[in-house]
């Protein structure tokens, strides 16, 4: 018995080396420029036998594909290797409190199918909102025609590590719902996973060059945050940290949809900022663009940014959702803020983020990749 145990303990010990050994592969030929066995060998400090032997098993996954060898250079010409564009591929949705998205990523990363209806949540069961959710995937994935791996599902709430929407303030009537099981069963099986969509916002954020300690904020009738520290999502003990949108700005302020009063939201959150401007909806408000009502939103979240920021001493503060496009008047009046509020540090970096209303559907799609590549 205790030679088999050593030989099993053995036989699981390759295993995790040759695992390991396949991501490594794999991260090298992810990284740039298409890349030669023996540029992934010189790179990596492996045997060419081993990364040929790697190489082919990542070929029969469909994970990499091989180039044709480039001509007119002596000796034996080299077959490049590259990620296989029409391989395994992530889809994202995105549940908002008034719509649905849903994409398709490639190994890449690059976006291969993307759609958006208007879908409002606040009154209507979960049931509704899966079934549209559903559709919607199942239309992205016939339009990208790539074999889905997997899914991530962003959503306006706070996500428990398992997975369950536990709360989300703004869809009263989901409670305790598991969305990513539920989707996973309408979605013939496929892996579901769930997450907040800030935190999977600033993961994408992070993914595209983003600072790696930063508090990235998420505005939409919703206001929420995805906090980065070392370049890993901090989630708190039960994976439900961020929820800044009920951070309190003004004690004696408005009721908020959480049942508090004078929260973030309701100064900073879409509706609120609507309603200070006069205007219809977020085109108009857009077209707009009216100085002081942004303003005061930028003062609010300025006030509730620098709490997060003299807790955690972050460098950096990342605008996105809809406060990209709201422009100098708000990010304006978060920087004033900060550098009045801040005495963790001498300066915060505040910028709008690159990826704007589409980050968390980029994150939740690009996760399933991330997780492909890191353990094929």
């Amino acid at each position: 018995m205790a030679g088999e145990s050593a030989r099993n303990g053995g036989a699981a010990g390759q295993q995790t080396v040759r695992r390991h050994n396949l991501a490594l592969v794999l991260g090298e030929i992810a990284g740039g420029e298409p890349v030669s066995r023996a540029g992934v060998a010189a790179r990596t400090g492996l045997t060419r036998g081993t990364v040929s032997s790697l190489v082919e098993e990542l070929l029969a996954a469909g994970l990499v594909t091989e180039l044709a060898a480039a001509r007119g250079t002596p000796g034996r010409p080299a077959s490049p290797l590259q990620l296989n564009r029409s391989g395994p591929a992530g889809l994202g949705i995105e549940i908002g409190v008034d719509h649905v998205s849903a994409c398709v990523v490639d190994l890449s990363g690059a976006v291969r199918a993307r759609r958006t209806v208007a879908s409002d949540h606040r009154d209507d069961v979960p049931s509704a909102g899966l079934a549209t959710a559903t559709a919607l995937a199942g239309e992205v994935t016939a339009e990208a025609g790539l074999p889905v791996a997997g899914a991530t599902v962003a959503l306006p709430g706070v996500v428990g590590a398992d997975g369950v929407l536990e709360r989300a303030p703004n869809l009263p009537r989901w409670v305790d719902v598991a969305v990513g099981d539920e989707l996973g069963v309408r979605l013939d099986g496929l892996p579901v996973r769930a997450g907040n969509e800030a935190d999977l916002a600033a993961l994408a954020e992070l993914r595209t060059g983003g600072p790696a300690d930063a508090v990235y904020v998420s505005g939409g009738i919703g206001v929420g945050a995805g906090i980065l520290l070392g370049g890993a999502l901090f989630r708190g003990a039960g994976g439900r940290a961020g929820e800044i949108g009920h951070v309190v700005v003004e004690p004696d302020g408005p009721a908020c949809s959480c049942g508090g009063r004078g929260c973030l939201e309701t100064a900073a959150g879409l509706e609120a900022l609507l309603r200070a401007a006069g205007t219809p909806d977020v085109d108009a408000l857009l077209a707009a663009r009216p100085g002081p009502p942004l303003a005061r939103a930028g003062r609010a979240l300025g006030v509730a940014l620098a709490g997060a920021v003299n807790l955690l001493d972050v460098p950096s503060v990342v605008l996105g959702g809809i406060y990209p496009r709201c422009g100098e008047p708000l990010i304006d009046a978060v920087r004033t803020e900060l550098a009045a509020r801040v005495v963790s540090r001498p300066a915060v970096d505040v910028r709008f983020s690159a990826l704007g209303p589409d980050a968390a559907l980029l994150g939740a799609a690009t996760a399933v990749v991330h997780d492909l590549l890191a353990r094929p």
